[in-house]
């Protein structure tokens, strides 16, 4: 085995169903006396089940904000942060200063709450508890990307990373198909693109193999039947290891052609992984045959070869493979090649210009991946 050296980055995690009863408890641990809570404006309807269940803890609900956008942008944030100041959260500066706060951020919902969580905490200091109710993976990772002038940016810092983790299935059964289609493909690029990472090491290679197993097989069992409880807890299991895999290791070109698509042209989160994830792979493929062999092991139905079984995977998902589907413009495909190339960042196979801008046009046209460039 070839020598390693790796330091993981880990909250505190709790994983099950009807887990959420025990978040009076664990804000507790955190020596929380204050709960600010956060979702988008689609998930307030979640918000009244923590309020419900901390009405009979010694736990106050200090204030609500149900603005939380996807790309967390920078405004948003500042917004949050006032709201949370006027509801009467004095010790934030405090709390910065690394004297303990009685205030706990928590935040129900996928991506985008998640990370207006992390930004309000690192900012203010105060402890962060999550609740995923997608399988984004976010909640696993000491990485905030923001959006500021129609660019989007990301951070890694130990302090980002939430305190706690609320992984609760029944949380996740109820998610729309597509939405949980492309939840799930977006948490599967997580690990697909760990076993490429410059500093993978062999214990974030295993789970990154778990992890597609485990999404692999379980998604399209969900497709059919999305009541199916062992798929539901297989995914979700699936997807937190594909976020220890995405917090434990530096990101490629995947995630940075999503950073530049998403953050740039304000496409969806999850869509735009989906779209992507066969073309980054595709375009690395001839410089990684070990990794691609291993995920053909690992794809189920792969025949051997690793962009099969990825294209039997979509094709059994209710996903659309076209950026245009959400509208990301023909004409934007130059621009969008331009920021990418603008921002250098390691990749086993080097970023070609014409190459990168053919990669984007064909996610844009949601064409096949294919290896021709």
């Amino acid at each position: 085995m070839q020598a390693a050296w790796h330091q993981f980055n880990v909250p505190r995690v709790v994983f099950g169903r009807g887990t959420l009863k025990k978040l009076p408890e664990e804000t507790a641990l955190l020596g929380g006396k204050n709960a600010f809570l956060l979702s988008t404006p689609q998930q307030t309807g979640q918000l009244h089940l923590i309020r419900e269940l901390l009405a009979g803890s010694d736990v106050h609900v200090a204030g609500i904000f149900t603005e939380a956008t996807m790309h967390t942008p920078v405004g948003i944030t500042e917004k949050a942060i006032a709201a949370l100041n006027a509801a009467g959260a004095s010790s934030v500066g405090a709390a910065a200063a690394g004297i303990p706060s009685s205030t706990v951020i928590i935040s129900i919902g996928g991506g985008s709450t998640i990370g207006l969580g992390k930004a309000i905490s690192i900012r203010t200091g105060h402890a962060h508890i999550c609740i995923p109710t997608s399988y984004a993976g976010s909640e696993m990772t000491p990485i905030l990307g923001e959006t500021a002038d129609g660019r989007k940016t990301t951070r890694s810092d130990p302090r980002i990373l939430p305190r706690t983790v609320l992984y609760d299935v029944d949380l996740t059964g109820s998610l729309p198909q597509t939405m949980r289609a492309t939840s799930g493909i977006n948490a599967l690029a997580h690990a697909v693109e760990a076993l490429y990472a410059q500093n993978v090491s062999p214990v974030v290679g295993a789970m990154a193999i778990e992890a597609v197993k485990s999404l692999s097989e379980s998604l399209p069992k969900l497709a059919v039947d999305g009541n199916d409880q062992k798929a539901q807890e297989d995914a979700l299991y699936g997807a937190w290891l594909c976020g220890m895999c995405l917090g434990n290791v530096s990101m490629s070109i995947h995630h940075k052609l999503c950073h530049v698509l998403g953050g740039s042209f304000n496409l969806p989160h999850g869509e735009t992984h989906t779209a992507v994830l066969p073309h980054s792979l595709s375009y690395v493929a001839p410089k990684i045959p070990g990794v691609m062999a291993k995920l053909a092991d690992a794809f189920p139905g792969s025949n051997g070869d690793a962009m099969t079984g990825l294209n039997g995977l979509l094709e059994k998902l209710p996903v659309k493979l076209a950026l245009k589907d959400y509208g990301f413009r023909e004409e934007d495909i130059d621009k969008a090649a331009d920021i990418a190339l603008s921002q250098p960042y390691w990749s086993p196979r080097p970023l070609e210009r014409e190459a990168i801008r053919e990669v984007i046009r064909r996610i844009w046209a949601g064409e096949p991946a294919r290896a021709d460039l």
